[in-house]
């Protein structure tokens, strides 16, 4: 008699606040153009605009921008809201760069605001030519944006935090217009891009239902209720409590979805099918249903941080079951991916969600307190693999980031469902390096 082997899930977190939001949609809605997301300059335009050195920019601990609205909790290692008393505006005169002309000897560095230089953090130092070149983190000179400090536009485009909660919601320099079609083409599979907001909880959640189960994401399409010829999109949202929650609701929305005056780009959540709508109209929808508003111009930004697995069960209104990494080997969580797949790809929606902080994300192409959505596995030489897609929709562009248990190309002689999907944002990592990178993954089922 063949048994099989029941693997009991972990208690729900409580409040999760995963989410990362996307560099390329925020450096693209603050210039007003777009990024090139297969250059390797288009990481020196991320950290420039974003004032932090690139391989800082996806690590709480650095306390980037990237995670605008969360705070850093070191000793639980985990993501917590910040408070409307936390965050910092950052004006004109805080961003000033004081003047460095005159400094010639390392002791005049305490004339211009570097006070204690002994005890300042050395990135980085090295010797050429008989010359000692050091980078340091002079934090006294100058305020850069920060997941604490922003100016105010990103401030309105980014996060919560509203001056005023009255009337109609718009983002800065956007307006909202009709851009295209619910679906145009439904068996393509890489659709739902993630915007300038910091829901990778929540678009990896949309993603995941749709990769298992394609027809979940239904075109509910019907006339509004104050004209035949305008058109809304109607959602069931279902309760699963907590936070980011409403009581189980048809949510309808109509087709408007805020874009960038400058760029005519889809400033949060979009499809990389230029004209599709129905990753932007969920989005939109969930933000909606969360906001409990009647206007079809919900605030985005309160979708800013979550729980990707409980979203996942707000969809298809079935049970989360959460595992975490720590209490499981490696071979265990290859196991309950493998338990969720049928021919190699989810049949059961799954996502998964990395650590808070840890010295390992730093040039990993692994973004530290984000979700992915778990396609599948594979298995070859001898190797067990987990298929994950990031949310961003980006692969990071060869050279910038290494890792030797990550594979970000690969064909369908590797992964027989690789040939449904662009691989932009898709990578297979190994089951052992999963577990180190990973805090934990989830079905809804």
């Amino acid at each position: 008699m063949i048994t099989t082997k029941v693997v009991s899930s972990d208690p729900a977190p409580k409040d999760m606040r995963i989410g990362a939001i996307s560099p390329y949609a925020l450096v693209e809605a603050i210039l007003g153009k777009k990024v090139d997301r297969n250059s390797p300059e288009s990481a020196r335009v991320i950290s420039d605009t974003l004032q932090t050195d690139y391989d800082e920019l996806f690590d709480m601990k650095y306390d980037s921008v990237l995670y605008a609205g969360l705070k850093l909790n070191p000793k639980e290692n985990i993501a917590e809201p910040a408070s409307a008393g936390d965050m910092h505006t950052l004006t004109e005169e805080d961003l000033a760069t004081p003047d460095l002309s005159k400094v010639e000897k390392v002791s005049d560095l305490h004339g211009i605001g570097l006070k204690d230089v002994g005890a300042t953090r050395v990135k980085q130092a090295w010797m050429q030519n008989g010359k000692l070149n050091m980078v340091l983190h002079p934090h006294a000179l100058g305020r850069t944006l920060s997941n604490l400090a922003v100016t105010r536009s990103i401030s309105e485009l980014v996060t919560r935090f509203r001056r005023s909660e009255k009337g109609e919601w718009t983002p800065p320099n956007c307006t909202w217009r009709n851009m295209g079609d619910f679906f145009k083409d439904i068996t393509e599979y890489n659709d739902p891009v993630q915007g300038a907001v910091g829901n990778s909880w929540l678009i990896a959640a949309i993603f995941a239902v749709h990769w298992a189960d394609p027809y979940a994401i239904v075109h509910g399409n019907r006339a509004s209720d104050t004209s035949d010829t305008k058109r809304v999109l109607a959602i069931e949202l279902h309760s699963k409590g907590g936070s980011n929650d409403a009581p189980t609701e048809t949510v309808k929305v109509n087709y408007d979805i805020a874009v960038n005056n400058s760029s005519n780009l889809v400033v949060y959540c979009r499809s990389s099918d230029t004209g599709e709508m129905w990753p932007s109209l969920y989005e939109k929808a969930f933000a909606k249903w969360i906001t409990r508003t009647s206007s079809d111009h919900p605030d985005i930004t309160q979708t800013g941080s979550g729980d990707p697995v409980k979203a996942m069960a707000q969809i298809n209104d079935k049970t989360p079951h959460y595992y975490f990494t720590s209490s499981r080997s490696a071979n265990d969580l290859q196991g309950l991916v493998r338990a969720n797949c049928m021919n190699f790809r989810t049949i059961n929606p799954m996502t998964a969600w990395t650590q808070a902080s840890d010295g390992m994300y730093k040039g990993s192409n692994i973004v530290a307190n984000h979700a992915y959505t778990v396609l599948g596995w594979a298995s070859q030489g001898g190797k067990q693999y987990i298929i994950l897609r990031n949310p961003w929709g980006v692969t990071e562009p060869a050279g910038l980031t290494t890792y030797p248990g990550l594979l970000d190309f690969f064909d369908m002689t590797f992964w027989r469902p690789a040939d449904m999907l662009d691989t932009g944002g898709v990578f297979a990592l190994e089951a052992s390096a999963f577990k180190n990178y990973f805090a934990g993954l989830g079905v809804a089922k």
